[in-house]
């Protein structure tokens, strides 16, 4: 089952970025499946937006939206839509009272805590029928994929409320 190619390089850049590229399809479409199940609510960028208020906490708009690497007024429509169907707050900062923050609401928590169990059920699946040599580096690669990434590890929030 498993594809190969014995003449790539594990170690070309080119060779490792298609492999993730290839990766990625499949964990985007798991992400979608799960965040599909959890009805029309919500789209992929709002839950990656939830997923963020989760692991880094209450922010503020624009460090928000440098966090998910779009515009201010694109952060802003995504947290409206969000504020409407009660996933997210905004609340006056504790630091200066004329700050705006934005935090997850209860509903938003339970929304990340549904999606992320469905999403990390499936994901068990598909790597409970790797081989196991396959597993064995997997964890220290995908770990450095996400630090180079900037993207926060597992292990620092709980984990029901983890994107990856």
């Amino acid at each position: 089952m498993p594809r190969s190619s014995p003449a790539l390089d594990a170690t070309d850049v080119d060779a490792v970025t298609d492999a993730v590229l290839t990766a990625s399809r499949l964990l985007v479409a798991v992400s979608a499946r799960s965040i599909a199940a959890a009805g029309d609510a919500i789209t992929l960028p709002q839950f990656r937006l939830l997923v963020v208020l989760q692991t880094r906490g209450p922010l503020k708009h624009a460090d928000l939206a440098e966090y998910l690497q779009v515009t201010p007024s694109t952060a802003s429509r995504m947290v409206d839509r969000l504020v409407t169907v009660g996933m997210v707050d905004r609340q006056h900062s504790t630091v200066s009272r004329r700050e705006i923050v934005l935090a997850l609401t209860p509903e938003g928590t339970k929304v990340v805590r549904q999606v992320t169990a469905r999403r990390r059920k499936e994901i068990a699946k598909i790597v409970a029928r790797m081989p196991d040599e396959v597993r064995h580096g997997l964890v220290d690669s995908l770990t450095a994929f996400a630090e180079a990434g900037g993207e926060p590890p597992a292990s620092t929030v709980a984990p029901e409320a983890v994107w990856t």
